[in-house]
């Protein structure tokens, strides 16, 4: 993990991811009752405080102290409140079949622990809740290397594939799983096209 390199880039006035929140995450969100919501490596917060103005409770966690600040300060903006934690462990203190839904947008953890935190996500997902997932897939290295604007990592083991997925989160029924391509309009490290995967599951 890299909390210095996270904070250097949060650290800038402007929100570098913008402060709307990811497309397929709000459709996604948007088609369901409210509930207790976990947003794992939000950033900047656009996510969670989006989720917290259409009646979530909502917990999210960072690396970065920089991204904590500017997210409570989203949230303060919007009016709305949020738990956003600082840890970068895999030791989460949250309680098991806690949340009715986890969001994984652009969460790019180390392939060493990637699946480590997977599946403890998994278990702190309630029965019948959902995880709603997009990250660069292993074809998007073409498009960073034509366009280092869409940003995304640079490392193939960081990139995700659907059969990985599908493997660590394995309690759960695959609803939607796709890699598709996409144009990306989120602040300024995430702007043209990029290869992706969505995937949404829900627990047994």
């Amino acid at each position: 993990m890299n909390a210095a390199r996270w904070n250097e880039r949060y650290g800038a006035e402007a929100y570098v991811y913008g402060t709307e929140p990811n497309q397929f995450f709000k459709e996604q969100l948007d088609q369901l009752a409210p509930g207790r919501i976990l947003l794992p490596a939000d950033g900047e917060g656009r996510n969670a405080v989006y989720a917290a103005t259409q009646g979530w409770e909502v917990f999210a966690f960072d690396q970065s102290k920089a991204g904590q600040e500017k997210a409570l300060a989203l949230a303060d903006q919007q009016g709305v409140t949020i738990t956003y934690d600082v840890f970068d462990s895999p030791q989460l203190p949250y309680l098991t079949a806690h949340f009715d839904a986890i969001a994984l947008i652009y969460a790019h953890f180390p392939p060493e622990i990637r699946s480590i935190f997977h599946r403890k996500f998994a278990e702190l997902v309630r029965p019948g809740g959902i995880i709603i997932l997009e990250a660069f897939n292993k074809g998007h290295i073409p498009y960073k290397q034509a366009n280092p604007s869409v940003g995304g990592p640079g490392n193939l083991q960081v990139l995700m594939s659907l059969e990985e997925l599908q493997d660590d989160f394995a309690g759960f029924n695959l609803v939607m799983g796709a890699d598709e391509v996409i144009e990306l309009a989120e602040g300024d490290y995430h702007r043209g096209q990029g290869s992706v995967v969505r995937y949404i599951g829900k627990k047994n």
